[in-house]
C-alpha cells in the first residue's frame, strides 16, 4: 500500500505511527505546512518507509496536484475546513480518501465519488467514529431498539485534572469550543427535544453517569441524535436517543458562566483587536491547559441501547484507553488516528469494497474492526443488564 497522509499533527502522528508500524504498507507520504515537526517524529519511529514534503492546503492546486500523485489512499487528518475541498481533490484524483469528520460537507459529493470509483469514508475517528461502529453493532443486536445514547470524551486521568476546568487539551482546541456552541437535539420518553447551542450547559440538559473506576463524570449534549437514529433506521421505535460530551464534573457548570457572559460569541469584537471572543479565549487558554511529558489523558466511549429481541433488555458496549507513555501518543490521538488508519487499509485490502460517500454505520465491520482495535492495545468492552 501506497498511502498519503494529509496533517501530521496531533492525530496525524497516530496514523504515522499505526502505518510505520504496517507491514503490507510500503510507502508513506507526510504532507503537512511543518516539516520539522513531522521529521523529528520519524526519526523517533525510526520509519524509513515514509517521506515529509510540504504542503498549505489553502493553496488547492498545490493539493490536487499531489493527491494526483498515484496513491492508493488518502488520510486527510487536516482541520475541517479543508474536508470538502480534500473530498473535492480525491474525486478528481480518483483516490479513496478517509478522514475524521461529520460527513455534512461531503454528502452532494456523493454521485461523484460513486463516478469516480472510490471510496469516502468520513466520521472515522473517535467521535465520531468509534462510537458510531458500536452504536450500529448495538443496533443490529436488536429486533427493535427503544433506546440508544451514545457518550464520548477525552479527559485528563485523575491527578492531571489540576486546573479549574479539570481539562486539558487533546484535541485542537479552536474545534472544543467550537463544539461548545453547536445546537443539540435529542429525545426523552418519546419528546423531541432541541437545544440551542448557548444552553447546552445549562442545569437541565447536564446529567452523570458512573464510569470504572473513576466514579462521576458528566454528560452534556453533543449534536443531533435523531440524525444518526434515521441513519440506524430506528426512528420509528426509539423513544430515548443522545449524543453527550463527558467531562469531570464541574466542567459544565464552569463554561455555562462563559457562555452567558458572551466568551463563545464568534463575532470579531473591536475592543479585542478585531478578534472574537472565542478566538481570544482560545489563545489565552490553550498555553494553560497542556498535558505534562508523563500526564495521560483517558478516552471513554459508551454506548447504551435498550430493546426488544435480544438475549439481554440492555447492552452497553464501552471503550476506555489511556495516554501510552512509551510512545508519548495520547488516548485521543490513538481513538482518532487508529481507526482512520485502519479503516483506510480495510479499503485498500478490498475489505471495504462500497464506493460513494460511506459511513462506520453501515460499512465498517464490527468484529473485524474490533480485532484491529484490539491489537493496538484499544478494547471494547460488552455489558449485559
Amino acid at each position: 500500500m501506497n498511502i498519503l497522509l494529509l496533517g501530521g499533527g496531533l492525530q496525524g502522528r497516530a496514523v504515522l505511527h499505526d502505518l510505520a508500524k504496517t507491514a503490507s504498507v510500503e510507502a508513506i507520504t507526510c504532507a503537512d505546512c511543518q516539516i520539522d515537526r513531522v521529521q523529528s517524529y520519524l526519526q523517533q519511529l525510526r520509519c524509513r518507509k515514509a517521506k515529509v514534503v510540504h504542503l498549505d492546503a489553502t493553496d488547492e492546486s498545490s493539493l490536487r496536484r499531489l493527491m494526483g500523485g498515484g496513491f492508493d489512499a488518502v488520510i486527510d487528518m487536516l482541520p475541517r475546513d479543508f474536508g470538502r475541498p480534500v473530498a473535492e481533490a480525491a474525486i478528481q484524483a480518483g483516490v479513496h480518501l478517509v478522514n475524521s469528520h461529520y460527513d455534512h460537507e461531503l454528502r452532494s459529493l456523493r454521485d461523484q465519488a460513486v463516478a469516480a470509483d472510490i471510496a469516502i469514508l468520513p466520521e472515522m475517528g473517535m467521535d465520531p467514529g468509534i462510537d458510531l461502529v458500536l452504536a450500529a453493532e448495538a443496533v443490529r443486536r436488536f429486533d427493535k431498539v427503544h433506546r440508544l445514547d451514545s457518550y464520548g470524551g477525552g479527559i485528563p486521568e485523575p491527578g492531571a485534572d489540576d486546573n479549574p476546568l479539570r481539562y486539558k487539551i487533546s484535541w485542537t482546541f479552536d474545534g472544543v469550543l467550537s463544539s461548545y456552541v453547536r445546537p443539540a437535539r435529542l429525545m426523552r420518553n418519546g419528546v423531541v427535544i432541541e437545544i440551542p447551542g448557548n444552553r447546552i450547559f445549562e442545569d437541565e440538559v447536564v446529567h452523570t453517569i458512573e464510569v470504572e473506576p473513576f466514579g462521576t463524570v458528566e454528560a452534556f449534549p453533543n449534536g443531533d441524535a435523531l440524525s444518526y437514529a434515521a441513519r440506524f433506521g430506528i426512528e420509528a421505535a426509539v423513544q430515548t436517543t443522545g449524543r453527550y460530551a463527558l467531562r469531570w464534573p464541574g466542567h459544565a457548570r464552569i463554561w455555562q458562566v462563559f457562555s452567558r457572559l458572551g466568551f463563545l460569541e464568534d463575532t470579531p469584537n473591536p475592543a479585542l483587536e478585531q478578534i472574537s471572543p472565542r478566538r481570544f479565549l482560545c489563545r489565552h487558554l490553550e498555553p494553560r491547559l497542556q498535558y505534562g511529558n508523563e500526564e495521560r489523558d483517558v478516552v471513554i466511549i459508551r454506548i447504551v441501547a435498550e430493546g426488544e429481541g435480544y438475549s439481554s433488555p440492555r447492552l452497553t458496549l464501552e471503550v476506555i484507553d489511556y495516554r501510552d507513555t512509551q510512545s508519548g501518543l495520547m488516548a485521543m490521538n490513538r481513538t482518532v488516528g487508529y481507526p482512520a488508519s485502519i479503516a483506510a487499509q480495510m479499503i485498500v485490502s478490498g475489505t471495504i469494497n462500497g464506493r460513494g460517500l460511506l459511513s462506520p454505520t453501515k460499512h465498517v465491520p464490527y468484529g473485524l474492526f474490533v480485532a484491529e482495535l484490539r491489537e493496538r492495545g484499544i478494547q471494547v468492552r460488552e455489558t449485559t443488564l
